[in-house]
């Protein structure tokens, strides 16, 4: 049952991670698996089994869901931005009284026994930080297909390393991140094409999207490791300011969400009240969740 429920969680968090302006960190958080996550990558060639068996199904539904989601969200941002929006606004604010829960344990076992003035400015830092970030976003046209050239396949390295690295962090969409840099479409598109030349069988379309996604993906996993020890030590020696941090990061997810998507322009009254109702339905499966972390 354990497998099946993780395997559900990570499907959300790659589905998040496909949506500009939603974090899969902060999904994550939200669904009580944070902690597991990041402890399990950052202990995994010491304690392999244990790490690998709470891995493995979050993984693997984070890579259906984000093969699964690369050919839904245009439709459904295109079509129905509003409710989709709301949807996963949702999934995202029904995990705050778990974060907060556990916030206030941290707060009891720190020396003050209080919030800080430090705890105070990591929320309001990271809470800017985060609705700074998406109003970065230009608006020149991004690259909708990636050339398999030497330089790009290095390029696509660094690309990884980066979006990995904030898609670990809550509150930071990674998809946004590659959005800004200029390729978040083409890695969509990259992952399309290549699902579908399996699908017909071209080797010769297999190969060419290999050669994009697999140092991508390299680059990817290098970033997960890299980042999961600075926020490990960061849980540990400023636990109180981090869960600030993070709590500022979620809390501003919203203007991103909407901004990246501009849904507040496609409103309509059947889509509003399909909005609310999936919004109350995604904080309710998130808050649930959380309470089942083990």
């Amino acid at each position: 049952m354990n497998f099946i429920l993780d395997t559900i969680k990570g499907a959300v968090i790659g589905i998040a991670n496909v949506i500009p302006g939603v974090s899969g960190g902060t999904m994550a958080v939200s669904m009580g698996i944070y902690n597991r996550l990041i402890y399990s990558i950052s202990h995994l060639f010491r304690e392999f089994k244990k790490c690998a068996a709470t891995l493995v199904p979050i993984l693997l539904g984070c890579a259906l869901g984000i093969v699964g989601f690369s050919y839904a969200i245009e439709y459904l941002l295109a079509n129905q931005p509003f409710p989709t929006c709301l949807a996963f606004l949702g999934l995202i604010l029904g995990g705050v009284p778990v974060l907060v829960k556990d916030m206030k344990k941290g707060v009891e076992k720190s020396r003050s026994g209080r919030l800080t003035s430090v705890n105070i400015l990591a929320f309001v830092v990271l809470f800017a930080f985060a609705i700074l970030l998406p109003l970065l976003q230009g608006n020149d046209d991004t690259l909708s297909v990636l050339n398999a050239t030497p330089g790009t396949m290095i390029l696509l390295f660094f690309m990884g390393i980066i979006a990995a690295a904030t898609m670990v962090v809550p509150g930071v969409s990674g998809s946004m991140i590659l959005m800004i840099l200029g390729y978040y479409y083409g890695v969509i598109n990259s992952i399309t094409t290549f699902i579908d030349g399996l699908k017909a069988g071209e080797i010769s379309v297999i190969l060419t999207q290999c050669k994009i996604l697999v140092p991508f993906g390299i680059g990817a996993v290098f970033g997960i490791f890299l980042i999961s020890k600075i926020i490990e030590y960061l849980f540990e020696k400023h636990t109180v300011s981090t869960y600030a941090a993070i709590l500022g990061l979620i809390l501003s997810s919203p203007f991103g969400i909407f901004y990246n998507t501009n849904a507040l322009a496609h409103i309509t009254l059947p889509g509003f009240f399909v909005g609310i109702l999936l919004f109350l339905v995604g904080a309710f499966v998130t808050w649930y969740m959380g309470r089942k972390q083990a």
